[in-house]
């Protein structure tokens, strides 16, 4: 268990602050346009801090971070570089090369490696060439621009190691990989983010005997210190004023030196130190970061090391091979380098300017670190991918792991109405219900692997839970068909239009992949109730209630309006969504996609004489078997409750005509996984017309070519992960089952 105090200090500074929400206060709501790569060098933020390997306290209020020079950049390089959305030609892109090398949990040991070429870095021809391709054009990549031709280029090891909570020795390590000796100019910047904007005391950095010295009034005072250095530069983190944000730009770059304070004072700092590293030669920088002044000791790093090694031997005890070993450890490196202070008040957001986006989520209010998808691309959590992110952290951090459940579902995130904020670019938006899964995942991995059994954790998930899959039913089920809709659900690039907006000629669209994720939930809920009735057998009730939801579910998707026209195409052995136009024609969307495949999702097995236990659910199970047994029989592979039951929405006879295109390598199976759409849509693609114009959805196994969510939304054909381990982990318990 990882105690709190060590977790103050970690790699929780974004890599892109520009381009989001939090930060547009434009009026028409441009994020993109508003605070750019460009300005973003002058531009005080005001919700959180950006830089290249960057860490910060857990709320951000002091930063630190590498900034480089190689003598020819036209720009200090402060942040990573990638092209907006509209200037991508598909969509939104970091066109920098860095890698997460190791982290643990408490973040005591951190390493990573930036690439920094030698030349000119080519901002204006990454833009010029991207714009130019078109869509059915691959990306133009930094490597395409011949930069690191001859391999002139650096890399940069940043590693960080904790001597306790609050005092990190820093190691910056400088490889030339050039040809010939070369100069580079790294700037350790210190600085703290804006926070007496606001109206809280100004913080100050200053120079002190050669070192730099951070006085907070809530933080205390940290120094920065450093074994050797060519100068120390100051500014302020503001926008205006004598002394801005790009001081060190200015004064570096343009060897304008007046533009930074020479008192030696401010709330942005760094050390200067320029070498010339000959070729194939290596520089090592030391400094330490802590209550105190101080060198950095290369002995901490080693011991530290070790101490990593020791603790990824005991996450994985059993035989593996070196190289998965390494895989598997540099994975869990680059999840816990993507935890990120995410700062967004929305009330305050609206009333200091903020237009358009997320007004429905004045309550909304988060100031904490969480699991981001990835800290340029997506550096705001994402409700779905947060409960995999979680999955995966049980595994080497349960605790945390229940911290970023818990969040979602607090007050100040979870909407009054139940719903639980999607991402920050719409938190209206509807992500797939994995939430109960997660939490009863998370709950199974701990007591496994600890033999502590968090029934807190898990009855606190059901309770806030409860409240979403209530608010699913009533926003999302608009007819009481128990057929859901949900729009977005993540998959919308597997469909043919943009379900958030309703199809395009009025109607309803009944989701497949919406219902099967309300079945999956259902069942969820009914599992993760059985297990706190084993305490409490209140929630034997609740388990019932749920087990009620899944057969209805279940009856709606094979029949839907009582004639025995469901989702489940017989004749064809697949989920289809359908199409209710307004003057009620129905059209059957028969494209075999990921979608169809969700249902199976829905699927659990219960141990022999297990309902012993629960006499209420017992009885009320029973009660349905003998008064709806047409509706139970189709879910449940037998009714004998002393024995192994299956309930699945998709019982084995239509698990097997799913696999025959599931796994068929001319339709959905890939040398990589499951593909989002069929490879035979490459050939012959799926067309329909509704409102007067043609809707097609084809085969697209690289780049989207659709704008659709920015257009860097690829997943009608390539392999996507999440669902690839949903599905794997389905027919664990088919196999489990039936052997």
């Amino acid at each position: 268990m990882v105690e709190e105090a060590w977790r103050k200090w970690g790699p929780y500074l974004s890599e892109r602050q520009w381009g989001t929400v939090r930060e547009d206060y434009s009026p028409e709501g441009k994020s993109w346009d508003y605070v750019t790569h460009d300005r973003s060098r002058s531009w005080a933020y005001r919700w959180g801090e950006d830089g290249i390997a960057g860490i910060s306290d857990e709320k951000q209020r002091l930063c630190f971070a590498l900034a480089l020079w190689n003598g020819k950049d036209p720009i200090l390089k402060e942040r990573l570089f990638g092209l907006t959305g509209d200037e991508g030609n598909h969509g939104e892109d970091v066109k920098e090369y860095s890698f997460y090398l190791d982290n643990v949990p408490d973040h005591s040991y951190m390493k990573m490696l930036y690439k920094y070429p030698q030349g000119a870095f080519p901002y204006e021809a990454l833009v010029r060439e991207n714009r130019r391709r078109k869509r059915d054009d691959f990306e133009y990549e930094l490597l395409d621009t011949g930069i690191f031709d001859e391999d002139r280029y650096f890399d940069v090891f940043v590693e960080y190691a904790k001597a306790s909570p609050e005092d990190l020795s820093i190691r910056i390590t400088a490889c030339n990989r050039g040809p010939q000796a070369a100069e580079l100019t790294l700037l350790p910047t210190l600085w703290f983010r804006n926070t007496w904007r606001s109206g809280k005391k100004k913080p100050l950095l200053q120079a002190e005997k050669g070192s730099i010295s951070a006085i907070h009034s809530d933080l205390g005072t940290y120094w920065l210190s450093s074994d050797r250095q060519d100068a120390m530069l100051f500014t302020e983190n503001e926008s205006k004023g004598p002394y801005i944000k790009d001081a060190f730009h200015e004064a570096v770059v343009h060897g304008r030196k007046e533009k930074a304070n020479l008192k030696h004072q401010g709330t942005k700092s760094a050390f200067v130190r320029k070498m010339s590293i000959p070729a194939g030669g290596t520089a090592v920088w030391r400094l330490r970061l802590g209550r105190s002044p101080g060198a950095g000791e290369d002995a901490l790093f080693e011991q530290r090391k070790k101490e990593a090694d020791a603790f990824y031997d005991q996450v994985t005890p059993f035989p593996l091979p070196e190289d998965m070993k390494r895989v598997q450890r540099q994975a869990f490196a680059g999840l816990l380098w993507n935890k990120q202070y995410y700062h967004y008040n929305v009330r305050k957001w609206l009333k200091e300017g903020g237009k358009g986006r997320n007004s429905q989520w004045k309550t909304l209010d988060a100031a904490d670190i969480i699991s981001m998808p990835d800290k340029w691309e997506y550096p705001w959590f994402a409700a779905w991918d947060l409960a995999f992110h979680s999955v995966a952290f049980a595994l080497i951090d349960p605790e945390f792991a229940k911290e970023q459940m818990l969040l979602l579902v607090k007050e100040w995130y979870m909407h009054p109405n139940g719903q639980l904020p999607a991402y920050e670019w719409s938190f209206s938006d509807v992500n797939p219900p994995v939430h109960a899964w997660a939490a009863m995942r998370i709950y199974q991995i701990e007591a496994h692997r600890t033999g502590k059994k968090d029934r807190v954790f898990l009855e606190k998930m059901f309770q806030k839970l409860s409240l979403n899959f209530t608010w699913w039913v009533n926003r999302k089920d608009d007819r009481g068909r128990n057929i859901f809709e949900g729009g977005f659900l993540g998959l919308d690039n597997i469909g043919l239009f943009d379900r958030d907006l309703g199809p395009p000629s009025g109607g309803t669209l009944l989701q497949t992949d919406g219902t099967g994720w309300m079945g999956m939930y259902a069942l969820n809920l009914l599992q993760i109730a059985l297990e706190l009735a084993v305490e409490d057998p209140v929630y034997e009730d609740m388990a019932t209630k749920y087990f009620e939801h899944f057969v209805a579910i279940a009856d709606a998707m094979d029949n839907i309006d009582g004639n025995e026209n469901g989702l489940w195409d017989e004749k064809k052995g697949f989920y289809y969504g359908v199409l209710i136009l307004p003057d009620g024609k129905r059209i059957q969307l028969d494209v075999n996609t990921l979608v169809g495949v969700i249902p199976l999702f829905a699927v659990a097995v219960s141990e022999a004489g297990s309902a012993r236990s629960f006499p209420n659910y017992r009885k009320r199970f029973q009660w349905l078997l003998d008064n709806r047994p047409e509706m139970v029989e189709k879910i449940v592979s037998q009714t004998d409750l002393d024995k192994p039951i299956l309930v699945s929405l998709a019982g084995p006879e239509k698990l097997r005509r799913i696999l025959e295109k599931t796994l068929d390598e001319k339709k959905l199976l890939s040398p990589y996984g499951i593909r989002s759409v069929s490879k035979e849509l490459g050939e012959h693609p799926f067309s329909l017309e509704l409102g007067g114009k043609v809707f097609t959805l084809d085969y697209e196994p690289a780049e989207s070519t659709t704008p659709l969510f920015g257009g860097n939304s690829n997943w009608r054909g390539p392999v996507w992960f999440p669902l690839n381990f949903l599905f794997i982990e389905t027919l664990q318990k088919f196999h489990y089952f039936l052997g």
